[in-house]
């Protein structure tokens, strides 16, 4: 059935044919295949993930008969015949001819859908990437989105519609930015289809360069991204801003997000002075506020509440702000419906990020294919979390240590007080037994003197009990204000390492 739908579509023909061409051009090996053969070898690459093969590495220990049965053999081919085939591919320069040939297959696969739609031009939603590709040779590196490494790698640009059908899929070089591929597939799309589109192209803020904007605009296209957080600053970096309607609500009808339109003027660095227009829907997340100011003494005194105890524990704080947090999606267009540009981007979650997720893993588009690959740990995060950890470590340590010397001055203070209070009374005993000497006694001076001589003896040592008390007092402050500093810090170490792997800043 997989067979027959394939060559219903005219897909294995059109595959063929682009192989027999590329074959011919370059004399290879493949050349001399019959037509019946080399759709052999593409149903065997086509129908890997159907019996459950993720690379071509997995033909060496497969014994089945699926992969046989649906590429018309009696038996399977092998892991060696099939990289010769990839490798006569690659020497035939087979890649751009078999992309062409997918372009123009999925264009008329997915082309009555298109022209179901309304008046309004299609919707393109592209975004890029990296593939992790592990090689005995340097190739380029770039940042893996999934793992968060820097890793050798191949970069993948993918153009959907807004159905979320995948119209094209292009590689290149992993250094390669999202920018450069932006134009690249456009023109590839343009290529395929033998004629200039005229779409609604929504994007990654990867993808927000102000050259690319302003040429895309002169070409007539209409682009739509998201500006990122350190190209604006609040509600007056934008001018004409629009009165607030709500986007989104709770079940119960509380407002989560609430959007106006806006302008805002985007700075073309190649022209001194000059200003590329946008027009912007401001969402407005009124369910919780910005990260602005830090966590609120509120939170920390709550989190660093009764330190003193030897069984206290650290709590995460909650960071609060004073403004809701501003997400600005902007457009190219001359005119917008505020509420529909913003649904228009956020539609890119279900019908883009999902969706690459949902295909490139059944097709093995995610593989490394001719490699074995082993499970390793994030590195930068494993990274972090031991920084974390560490750090966490080190405050609980000092605080721990600033308590005992806490519990320790405020220990002897009180002896020391209550040593004090002994000595007031011994003095005010002397004071009384001294006034009610007999001064007519023969040995008054000498009883007199004595009595005095204790006294003072008292009185030095009070005032010098005194600046001990101060000097302890000040230690005493001095410990504390450690102890809170140190349990604030283990709080704030807890926010920020339960919530750095798990932001994706400004974004919908």
């Amino acid at each position: 059935m997989l067979v027959a739908a394939a060559q219903e579509t005219g897909l294995l023909a059109q595959l063929e044919a682009a192989l027999a061409r590329c074959s011919s051009e370059h004399a290879v090996r493949l050349a001399h295949l019959s037509t019946a053969s080399r759709q052999m070898l593409v149903l065997t690459l086509l129908f890997l993930g159907v019996v459950g093969l993720r690379r071509t590495w997995d033909l060496r220990g497969y014994t089945g008969d699926a992969l046989a049965l649906l590429s018309g053999r009696s038996r399977a081919y092998g892991y060696w015949h099939v990289e010769r085939l990839l490798t006569q591919f690659a020497h035939a320069g087979a890649a751009q001819a078999l992309t062409t040939v997918l372009g123009n297959w999925t264009t008329q696969l997915w082309e009555p859908a298109d022209q179901q739609r309304d008046a309004h031009p299609p919707r393109w939603y592209v975004d890029g990437h990296r593939k992790p590709v592990y090689t005995k040779q340097l190739i380029p590196r770039g940042l893996i989105g999934r793992t968060g490494k820097i890793l050798g790698c191949r970069a993948l640009t993918l153009l959907h519609d807004e159905w979320g059908h995948p119209r094209l899929v292009t590689t290149d070089r992993g250094d390669l930015h999202l920018t450069a591929g932006l134009a690249q597939i456009l023109a590839c799309s343009d290529q395929i289809t033998e004629r200039k589109s005229q779409a609604r192209i929504i994007v990654d803020r990867e993808g927000l360069a102000a050259s690319l904007l302003k040429a895309l605009s002169d070409e007539g296209q209409v682009v739509v991204t998201i500006l990122r957080s350190n190209q604006y600053d609040g509600l007056e970096s934008f001018t004409d801003v629009g009165s607030f309607v709500p986007l989104e609500q709770e079940a119960d009808g509380t407002l989560r997000r609430e959007v106006a339109p806006a302008s805002f003027a985007l700075a073309l660095p190649e022209q001194e002075g000059g200003v590329l227009p946008l027009r912007v829907a401001l969402i407005r997340e009124v369910h919780r506020c910005a990260l602005t100011c830090g966590p609120s003494d509120l939170g920390l005194a709550a989190a660093s509440a009764n330190w003193q105890d030897e069984d206290w524990q650290a709590r995460p704080t909650v960071a609060s702000g004073p403004e809701p947090r501003l997400i600005p999606i902007v457009t190219t267009a001359s005119s917008i419906d505020a509420v529909e540009l913003a649904q228009t981007y956020i539609h890119r979650w279900p019908a883009q990020e999902n969706v690459i997720k949902d295909y490139l893993r059944p097709l093995g588009i995610d593989t490394n294919h001719g490699f074995a690959k082993t499970p390793v740990v994030n590195s930068e995060v494993a990274k972090r979390r031991e920084i974390f950890q560490k750090q966490l470590e080190t405050f609980k340590t000092w605080m721990i240590s600033a308590r005992a010397k806490y519990h320790q001055k405020a220990n002897s203070k009180e002896k020391l007080l209550k040593r004090m209070k002994n000595d007031e009374q011994q003095y005010y005993l002397l004071d009384t037994y001294q006034n009610a000497l007999n001064k007519n006694s023969v040995d008054y001076s000498k009883q007199y003197s004595k009595i005095q001589k204790n006294k003072d003896e008292l009185l030095i040592q009070q005032e010098k009990k005194k600046k001990r008390v101060e000097k302890l007092s000040q230690q005493i402050s001095k410990e504390h204000e450690k102890c809170q500093r140190y349990a604030h810090k283990q709080c704030d170490l807890l926010r920020y390492a339960r919530g750095f792997g798990n932001e994706r800043a400004n974004d919908v």
